[in-house]
């Protein structure tokens, strides 16, 4: 069976390393795994409790590295963990507070066990929120095309070997996912059925951080590589697509248009927030 690496960075992740790596280790996949953390600039405990879960893995056979960098940056700490890796197989990029459903590697593996250049990835569901606004912001926001229906790769994507031979390192870019599933056509791009729990920033000012953030990394990538938003496929819904949606949830319909107004009309100049 074609190996599997996962690529897994995190910055002072402690809350949810555990969470993750745990979701790693029930899933029903069979075949040969090596997980590499990549901690980045951790000023808390992500490396001690990373490092704990080796014996684990180790009894399944598969192998848990962890990686302890000075430095804090996600595109540095991909880049470290691409270099780190075996240079053949399956490789899937994660984020430290994603949470796997159980059949979703190997589900993943089947899709890419081919030699054609393939990217894949799960179902997104949001992680049940606190906040009323992120409650509705959330419920409608699932239901938009691109989540619905394509492949988002948010917090989590995967390439076989010849997918990833498209590009080398990652560039210094704000949304390395986006940047990876353009690298694929739609017709390249495959949606595993199966879920994996992605967690939403809490409150109005967040969200509107982190989707100013997120419009800033799909313009820039526009900019620096002006070939690949072509490949974007069916993003925005059309104008009686998104009637239905709002009708069926004003209140989410309210939320989300709030949310998107106040980042076109406000300003931020930052290149990062977390997602959650």
């Amino acid at each position: 069976m074609t190996p599997c690496t996962i690529i897994l960075p995190a910055h002072d992740e402690a809350d949810y390393i555990g969470a993750c790596l745990a979701s790693i280790l029930d899933q029903d996949h069979t075949g040969p795994v090596e997980v590499i953390v990549a901690a980045n600039g951790c000023r808390d405990d992500t490396v001690g409790r990373a490092g704990a879960m080796a014996p684990a893995f180790a009894d399944r056979g598969w192998l848990l590295r962890v990686e302890d960098l000075p430095r804090g940056g996600k595109i540095g700490a991909l880049n470290h963990a691409d270099g780190c890796a075996r240079p053949d197989g399956i490789r899937l990029y994660l984020d430290a507070d994603i949470r796997m459903g159980r059949r979703l590697l190997s589900g993943i593996v089947a899709v890419l066990d081919v030699d054609m250049p393939r990217y894949a990835g799960g179902r997104l569901v949001v992680a049940p929120a606190k906040s009323a606004v992120s409650r509705a912001y959330a419920r409608f926001w699932q239901k938009l095309p691109f989540v619905a229906q394509g492949v988002t790769g948010a917090g989590l994507f995967a390439v076989n070997a010849a997918g990833r031979a498209r590009w080398g390192a990652f560039p210094q870019i704000i949304s390395d996912d986006t940047f990876a599933r353009l690298q694929f056509t739609e017709a390249e791009r495959f949606l595993v059925d199966e879920p994996y729990e992605w967690p939403l920033v809490e409150g109005f000012s967040p969200l509107v951080r982190v989707r100013r953030r997120q419009d800033r990394g799909v313009a820039q990538i526009a900019q620096m590589f002006p070939d690949l938003p072509a490949r974007q496929g069916h993003v925005r819904p059309g104008r009686a697509e998104l009637m239905r949606l709002a009708a069926a949830d004003p209140l989410g319909f309210a939320t989300y248009a709030a949310v998107a107004l106040a980042v076109r009309t406000g300003r931020n100049n930052q290149e990062w927030a977390r997602g959650r």
